[in-house]
């Protein structure tokens, strides 16, 4: 009989050495490496999720939300989840079975929505479109006008693609057919300009662990006045309890008052807090500009040098937070990563979705969005191509 056969389920497992965590630069999509101050309020004493100072902790985070969302509303707040559960909020809590979404699906993310929206009993239209482009307004405005649909998502920054969907001038075509615009932001959110009233967005959500530098498990999230009256007006009780905004507000104190709903994330809180704090204090303007260097910098080194290609051929749809490099006939995607970590430890990652086997992504978001770790990228692409004996075109 084997050791595993005949162990006893009382038997103590046997002892183990602490945890190890290898360092890394994660120069991928995301997670992106965490700001120190948001790892070391991971450690701070736990609060009860019901304790004056940890809704404290609440309300400052809303806060900052507004002003990192550039909104007014008081319906702003952090999802306890990743990106995933804030999505879902957002597409289950304003729309009712049997009523349209109109969906931007041009890469891995407008297709999850269509998923989930068709989970919801709702009426799927999908504008398809080839991943690395993106949608103009007079596209938007035909689709609009013909589905009068009563939710229009898109997705600001497609990370399976590269691509940057520009948001300003749909909120007026919105308006003209009652429609709410439903718009993702997790790997866009301090990282490109956003502005939520100015733009006329119903519902936003974001991730934590991308451009705002804090662990995944606090996803941002807000509600313009005519989500939360549509929210308010339903018909029929929202089909998940999870993400029920109306119990999930409550605990915001969104309605005047504190209701339990569930165990707040207490240290994800904490962490975003900081985050923000941090990522509010640049400013938005030097915020958004950072990134923007640090984008031009990245492709000096790819392009300029090295003589990679963009996958995303139109300038205005290509997004600085996550860039997709295609891959060169003959050169390995997998085996340059995996130079990339063996000698550096520097996350550098493939496709996703659409585009698998077709590009490499490289994000450069929040804490990780600094000279160092971006040469030390164009560095891994030079050093790993020339391993292959590629050579610029």
């Amino acid at each position: 009989m084997t050791r595993a056969m005949s162990a006893s389920v009382t038997d103590i497992p046997p002892k183990s050495a602490p945890i190890d965590v290898p360092m890394r630069i994660l120069m991928g999509p995301g997670p992106s490496n965490s700001h120190p101050r948001a790892l070391a309020a991971m450690a701070l004493p736990q609060l009860g999720h019901m304790h004056p100072p940890f809704l404290k902790i609440m309300d400052e985070i809303s806060d900052y939300l507004r002003y990192l969302m550039q909104t007014d509303t008081k319906y702003t707040c952090a999802i306890s989840g990743s990106g995933h559960m804030a999505m879902e909020a957002s597409i289950a809590n304003v729309l009712e079975p049997g009523e349209k979404i109109l969906v931007g699906e041009n890469g891995i993310w407008g297709t999850r929505v269509c998923d989930l929206a068709a989970r919801y009993n709702l009426e799927v239209v999908s504008m398809k479109k080839p991943a690395g482009e993106t949608y103009s307004l007079e596209e938007l405005k035909a689709a609009l006008d013909q589905h009068k649909p009563q939710g229009l998502f898109l997705c600001q920054g497609e990370s399976s693609a590269g691509t940057h969907q520009q948001i300003e001038g749909v909120g007026e075509l919105c308006k003209a057919t009652d429609t709410l615009l439903i718009v993702d932001t997790v790997c866009t959110l301090g990282g490109v300009p956003f502005h939520g009233d100015k733009w006329g967005v119903d519902v936003c959500y974001s991730g934590a662990q991308k451009a705002l530098s804090a662990p995944p498990g606090a996803s941002p999230m807000f509600m313009s006045e005519k989500a939360m009256n549509k929210l308010q007006s339903r018909k029929s009780v929202v089909a998940t309890y999870n993400a029920d905004m109306k119990l999930i507000g409550d605990y915001w104190g969104w309605y005047g008052k504190r209701s339990y709903h569930h165990t707040g994330p207490i240290s994800n809180f904490y962490s975003l807090r900081e985050a923000l704090a941090v990522t509010c204090e640049e400013g938005l303007e030097p915020l958004w500009a950072r990134h923007q260097a640090m984008y031009e910098m990245l492709w000096d080194g790819l392009e300029g040098e090295l003589g990679l290609e963009r996958f995303v051929k139109d300038p205005k749809s290509r997004l600085p937070t996550v860039n997709t490099i295609c891959v060169p006939e003959g050169v390995d995607a997998a085996k340059l990563s995996g130079f990339a970590m063996n000698k550096y430890n520097l996350e550098i990652a493939g496709g996703l979705g659409p585009t698998m086997g077709k590009v490499w992504r490289v994000g450069v978001m929040g804490y990780n969005a600094h000279p160092m770790n971006v040469n030390l990228v164009v560095t891994a692409f030079r050093e790993g191509l020339a391993a292959q004996g590629y050579k610029k075109p």
